[in-house]
């Protein structure tokens, strides 16, 4: 398949980066890269629509303004894309998210293997490296984990390395769910189970610990489920908000007796974490 790469420059750029990815996801954009060059946004070239871009420039969501080309790429390329802008990450000196054409590093306490593809997850954004130094800061030894919207499957890889007993890992987007299960194959985890599907999929299933980085609508709108599914003296972790939003996710927790612990920030993002009392 042939696909359209759109680079697009905006203002603000950290706040206004997050925002267009969900925009752009609404009207067929299936994959994201963010570089020193701007937001590369990936689309099939069946689905690509110049008065598609032109409308959200005129729409101005959220007084985000936006610059934008675009080149068609041939299918045999799409692989060199990803080669040549995908760099590894280092967290906390411990957690090393590095792509298959990557060299190994034997230096790290945990190495993690992302083929990153069409889904969202890699550790270069900040809310999921926020994500990443909690779970290091907790004890997730035989513990039964919830990842929500877990995109490529890093967090859920993760606490398997991290020694969780199990992990339940949802998603929406099919392309996140393909993407997952070739990475947690890819990273031999064994304890790690993949659905296709939301919130409302869980049943009468209690979690230790929920992990949840998606956006803070959703976060509002799962607050009660996370609640209810979560065991006494468990936790939630959440990110994908801005620190503007942290009352507004405070608020709602605390509605559902879930009680705020930390507080994470990098520049405009927020992660926070918030326990249910025994």
């Amino acid at each position: 398949m042939d696909y359209i790469e759109v680079l697009l420059h905006i203002e603000p750029e950290s706040t206004g980066t997050e925002i267009m990815i969900a925009l752009l996801s609404q009207i067929g954009y299936e994959s994201f890269m963010e570089s020193e060059g701007g937001l590369h946004a990936y689309i099939s070239v069946s689905d690509f629509k110049v008065a598609d871009l032109i409308l959200l420039q005129q729409m101005q969501e959220g007084n985000i303004t936006f610059s934008y080309s675009y080149q068609q790429l041939k299918s045999q390329n799409w692989n060199e894309v990803w080669e040549s802008n995908f760099n590894p990450v280092l967290i906390s000196d411990k957690v090393f998210v590095r792509a298959p054409f990557h060299k190994v590093n034997k230096s790290v306490d945990y190495e993690i293997i992302i083929e990153p593809k069409m889904s969202f997850g890699t550790a270069h954004h900040d809310t999921t490296a926020m994500m990443i130094e909690l779970m290091l800061q907790e004890d997730l030894r035989h513990r039964y984990i919830l990842d929500m919207g877990s995109g490529t499957g890093i967090l859920s890889i993760l606490a398997e390395m991290l020694g969780a007993a199990k992990i339940l890992a949802i998603d929406i987007d099919e392309w996140a769910y393909n993407n997952a299960m070739e990475n947690i194959k890819r990273n031999n985890c064994r304890k790690v189970r993949v659905v296709l599907g939301s919130a409302g999929y869980l049943t009468n299933e209690k979690f230790d610990y929920i992990l949840a980085n998606i956006n803070r609508n959703i976060l509002l709108e799962d607050m009660e489920i996370y609640s209810r599914h979560l065991a006494s003296g468990g936790s939630v972790l959440l990110s994908g908000f801005y620190s503007a939003d942290l009352k507004a996710i405070e608020d709602c927790a605390k509605g559902f007796g879930l009680n705020p612990d930390k507080t994470m920030m990098k520049m405009d993002w927020t992660a926070a974490v918030f326990r249910k009392p025994l």
